[in-house]
């Protein structure tokens, strides 16, 4: 049995004429005709109650009738969705995001995303570093939205750069050096310095550390946070400073001073992070949909 003799059958059945459901459905009468016994030898039984003058349904092709039409609107709506789902036209994505960096860029991306794909549900997850490499390779998530990871950790990932943030100082309005136009790291060495929790964003710390033995100094960490909301509210309550990306300027307004490092530092890249064996067909439109967005 194919889809062709549920379409022919129900034509007839409406029509209750094999002339007018050839008409409609651009077909020969004979074939029709031919297809329907067909249909009727398969099945078993008789589907129309045959005469000269009229063609009726018995009382099996009453019953089969009523399936017959659930079965191709059924088939119809699967075509439907995956067809859309095929061309990036609906479905759900899982993206992993870090919010201290994606601040300023992450709601003018979902405006185009959705703009573009109305019915594609985009699932965010508010992850550290760790949890979205993690959550990358067993498939959790189609898609993370980060800082680019060391070249060690990209095995098997791609990655596109979307925006490029400065690092720069955070310091309470009261903090003496909050009203310097540029901090060097010599200056900032002494300070308690707030920053990122190493258990979930070991490369926070390594980097900075990096950056004061290049200028032969250590960083004197204090405290450390799970993200840059509860940073900036430690550094606003003057617990200390903070080397944060100069993204946050769009939330911190009056509460701390977000001050130049002298020398500047080379840029944070944030962008697309995904793994290259699960790049679908939706992920390749939101990657590519919010690559052209800047900030």
């Amino acid at each position: 049995m194919e889809l062709r003799h549920l379409r022919y059958f129900v034509a007839v059945a409406e029509e209750e004429n094999v002339s007018r459901a050839a008409l409609k459905l651009h077909v020969s009468q004979p074939g029709i005709s031919s297809q329907i016994r067909d249909l009727e030898d398969e099945i078993g039984f008789q589907l129309f109650e045959r005469s000269a003058k009229s063609l009726k349904l018995t009382a099996a092709g009453k019953v089969f009738l009523a399936e017959a039409k659930s079965v191709l609107q059924h088939t119809e709506e699967a075509v439907k969705k995956a067809r859309a789902f095929a061309h990036g036209g609906s479905g759900e994505i899982h993206v992993g995001y870090a919010p201290s960096l994606t601040v300023q860029i992450l709601p003018p991306m979902l405006r185009a995303f959705q703009s573009e794909f109305p019915h594609v549900r985009v699932t965010l997850h508010d992850l550290s570093s760790e949890e979205m490499l993690a959550q990358l390779g067993n498939k959790k998530l189609q898609v993370a939205l980060t800082v680019r990871p060391p070249a060690k950790m990209l095995r098997g990932l791609s990655f596109k750069e979307i925006a490029r943030y400065a690092m720069v100082v955070a310091v309470a309005p009261s903090h003496p050096l909050a009203k310097s136009k540029a901090i060097t790291l010599q200056q900032s060495a002494p300070e308690p310095l707030i920053g990122l929790n190493r258990k979930d964003y070991p490369e926070y710390q390594i980097e900075v550390k990096k950056l004061f033995a290049a200028v032969g100094l250590k960083p004197n960490f204090a405290e450390e946070h799970e993200g840059g909301t509860s940073i900036i509210a430690a550094v606003e309550a003057g617990r200390g400073i903070a080397l944060v990306p100069s993204s946050l300027a769009c939330i911190v307004g009056s509460r701390v001073k977000l001050i130049p490092l002298k020398p500047a530092l080379p840029p944070i890249l944030v962008g697309a992070l995904w793994l290259r064996e699960n790049e679908s067909e939706l992920a390749r439109k939101f990657i590519a949909t919010v690559g052209a967005v800047r900030p």
